[in-house]
């Protein structure tokens, strides 16, 4: 029976987007090891939300590639997740990054870069380091914003 049944239009719950199919089965020993993958960039990307420059969106998308080819209910738990799941369907709908994860990212390569600049032995190397920052941001802030 529909619990929706009877309720007005406004209260109804709006339906979840499906995640995108998983792909078809891998060897075991191939399985193992993208799960162990998959765990391993979902527990650095938890660290990431505490630590910063250490970066959340990227290992979360990591870990549901790799969810997807080995772990159905992984990759649905983290679709359905109340924060890493928004992540994962903006990049599903056409590689969307919302414009906080822009500034966050901008904000924290800055701070790298004023580190490497006090901290790097040579000049060149932090120089080197900010260059491909800066072609990371450009690339970030081309990328569609969802809706």
């Amino acid at each position: 029976m529909d619990p929706t049944a009877g309720q007005p239009a406004s209260q109804a719950a709006a339906p979840r987007p499906a995640p995108p199919p998983v792909h078809r089965p891998l060897p075991l020993l191939l399985r193992w090891a993208l799960q162990a993958f998959a765990v391993l960039c979902l527990a650095l990307g938890v660290v990431g939300v505490f630590v910063p420059g250490l970066p959340t969106t990227v290992f979360i998308l990591l870990a549901a590639w790799a969810a997807a080819r080995c772990s159905p209910r992984l990759h649905e738990w983290l679709w359905y997740h109340p924060l890493f799941g928004i992540m994962l369907r903006d990049w599903a709908n056409g590689g969307r990054v919302g414009r906080r994860s822009k500034w966050n990212a901008t904000i924290m390569m800055a701070v790298c870069a004023v580190i490497l600049y006090f901290t790097a032995p040579k000049l060149w190397m932090a120089a080197m380091a900010c260059t491909f920052m800066s072609c990371v941001l450009v690339w970030l802030w081309l990328r569609p914003e969802p809706d």
